[in-house]
């Protein structure tokens, strides 16, 4: 998994995420849901995200 595709800070959606961190739509959401991934961010009434730092504080602790 590549970090260096994410930005330094800020949000980033799902497609991004899943370029970085492979797993299916439906297993992200079902992490999320039970607490395994970062809670997403509301940014407007259709835009989800998350915050940066969290997917990059997922990778380190699944990488070691």
């Amino acid at each position: 998994m590549n970090q260096n595709t994410l930005p330094e800070t800020g949000f980033v959606r799902l497609p991004t995420i899943l370029k970085v961190f492979p797993v299916s739509k439906s297993t992200w959401w079902a992490g999320v849901k039970n607490g395994r991934y970062p809670q997403p961010v509301k940014l407007g009434l259709k835009i989800t995200a998350w915050r940066v730092e969290d997917i990059r504080d997922l990778i380190e602790s699944v990488n070691g």
